[in-house]
C-alpha cells in the first residue's frame, strides 16, 4: 500500500528529530511523579507538530489532541520515572545518558519515555498523510510509577472527560503486540501488643512474634501458587510476598506493641478486592483476628499541581482476546510494515492498563521499544532504531483498526 511505503519514508527523515526528542526528555529528570518540565518540552515538540490541542490536565498529566472524529484513541505513555539510587554507582549521567552500540543508556530510556516521540511523531504523520479520517486521538504523558491507573482513571473522570474507544499503552514490549498483564493488590497487616520492658518482657505481648505464623503462611500460600493454585494458562500464576515491615517500639529495650507487615499479592483474571482480603485473613488464626488486622491500600498522596484524587490500591488483571479487532489491528499493522507475524505477549509487570482494560473495560493493547526487564536498572536502555520503528507503527494503527473494523 503507498501510504505505508510512505509513513515509513516520512518517519525515517525524522530520524535524527526523533531521536534528539528522546534524548532531550531523558535528560530532563522526572521522579516522583514530578513530570512538570518534561511535560513541558513534549508539549513544545507538539506545539511545532501542529497538534490541535496541546495542555496539562489538573491532575498535571499532558494531553495533546489531534482530530474530531467520533472514534477515540488514547496513545498512553507514563512520562515519570523512578529514582536513581545512588548516582555515584552509575557509571555515566544517568540523564544524560550514552549511546552505544545503537542503544540510549538512560534513567527512563526504556520505561517509558522511549515510546513518547514515536506517539508524538506518529500520530502527526498519520494525520498529514490524512489517515486520522473519522479519529479524535490523544498523545496522553501521564505518572503512573507512584500508583498504576491513576491517570487513565482521572483522564475518563475528571479530565477532560473521554473515555476511549480504543488504548494503546507505550511500555515496553520488544515491538510486540502485549495484550494483558496480572494485576495487583496492594495490602497491610497489622498484630497489635501490648509494650514491656524488654527485662520484663513476659509481661508484654511482643506483636512481632504474634506475626510470625502469618508471614509463614503467606510464604506456604505463595509456594503453592508457583506450583498451579491461582495460575491462569496466558497470564501465569498468582503471587504473594511481603514487601515492607515497620515496628512500634518504646525503645530498643521495650517489646514492640505494633508490627506492620505489606503485602504485594499479584493476581489473575477474576479474582476481586474483597476475594483476595478474604484470603489473606484466612492466613490468621481464629482466636488472633481481632489482634491481627489486614486491610486494603489507599492512595490519596497531591499530585505535583495539588490534585488529589482517592483511589484504593486494587489493580486487576486484564487480558484482550487475541481475536479482537484491536489486537487483529496490531499484529496487522506490523505485518504491513515489517513483513513478520510477531507472537502476542503479555507484560510481567502492571501497567496503565488496570485502569483502561480492567476497570473502565476499555480494550487496550501495547507495544513499545526495549525490554522491560531492564526497566529500573542501572543499565535501562532502549535500541533507537525500535524507537524509531515504533513511530511507524504507531501512524499506522488507527488505519488497521479501520481495517479490522470493516
Amino acid at each position: 500500500m503507498d501510504y505505508i511505503a510512505e509513513i515509513q519514508k516520512r518517519i525515517q527523515a525524522q530520524r535524527t528529530d526523533i531521536i534528539q526528542f528522546m534524548r532531550d526528555i531523558c535528560a530532563i529528570p522526572s521522579m516522583e511523579s514530578q513530570i512538570g518540565p518534561v511535560g513541558e518540552r513534549i508539549q513544545a515538540e507538539m506545539r511545532k507538530l501542529g497538534y490541535d490541542e496541546v495542555r496539562f490536565d489538573k491532575m498535571g498529566n499532558t494531553i495533546g489532541r489531534i482530530g474530531d472524529g467520533p472514534k477515540v484513541i488514547v496513545y498512553d505513555s507514563h512520562i515519570d520515572t523512578v529514582g536513581i539510587g545512588d548516582p555515584n554507582e552509575w557509571q555515566w549521567d544517568p540523564f544524560v545518558g550514552k549511546v552505544e552500540d545503537g542503544r540510549l543508556y538512560a534513567r527512563g530510556a526504556c520505561d517509558e519515555k522511549g515510546s513518547t516521540p514515536g506517539m508524538v511523531y506518529g500520530l502527526a504523520t498519520a494525520r498529514d498523510l490524512g489517515l486520522l479520517d473519522g479519529y479524535t486521538v490523544y498523545y496522553f504523558g501521564n505518572m503512573e510509577e507512584w500508583c498504576d491507573g491513576i491517570g487513565p482513571n482521572a483522564f475518563v473522570e475528571v479530565d477532560p472527560k473521554v473515555k476511549p474507544d480504543f488504548v494503546v499503552i507505550g511500555e515496553p514490549t520488544k515491538m510486540r503486540v502485549y495484550h494483558g498483564h496480572k494485576g495487583r493488590i496492594e495490602l497491610k497487616i497489622t498484630a497489635s501488643g501490648r509494650s514491656a520492658h524488654a527485662a520484663s518482657h513476659y509481661l508484654g505481648d511482643n506483636a512481632v512474634y504474634k506475626m510470625m505464623a502469618v508471614i509463614m503462611e503467606i510464604r506456604e500460600l505463595d509456594r503453592r501458587m508457583r506450583f498451579g493454585y491461582c495460575s491462569h494458562p496466558v497470564l501465569g500464576h498468582a503471587s504473594i510476598a511481603v514487601t515492607d515491615v515497620e515496628v512500634r517500639t518504646a525503645s530498643l529495650n521495650a517489646v514492640p506493641d505494633r508490627f506492620t507487615i505489606y503485602l504485594d499479592r499479584r493476581t489473575t483474571v477474576d479474582e476481586t478486592a474483597e476475594g483476595l482480603l478474604e484470603q489473606v485473613r484466612g492466613l490468621i488464626a481464629d482466636y488472633m483476628q481481632k489482634e491481627i488486622v489486614v486491610e486494603e491500600l489507599f492512595y490519596d498522596t497531591p499530585s505535583y499541581t495539588g490534585f488529589v484524587f482517592p483511589v484504593d490500591k486494587y489493580f486487576p488483571a486484564w487480558l484482550l482476546e487475541e481475536t479482537h479487532p484491536l489486537a487483529r489491528a496490531g499484529r496487522r499493522a506490523i505485518m504491513d510494515l515489517w513483513g513478520e507475524l510477531r507472537p502476542f505477549g503479555t507484560w510481567d509487570f502492571s501497567t496503565n492498563g488496570i485502569y483502561w482494560a480492567g476497570k473502565a473495560g476499555i480494550p487496550s493493547i501495547g507495544l513499545g521499544p526495549g525490554d522491560e526487564k531492564v526497566a529500573h536498572m542501572m543499565i535501562e536502555n532502549v535500541p533507537l532504531d525500535e524507537v524509531v520503528q515504533a513511530a511507524e507503527w504507531y501512524a499506522l494503527l488507527p488505519q488497521s483498526i479501520a481495517q479490522e473494523l470493516r
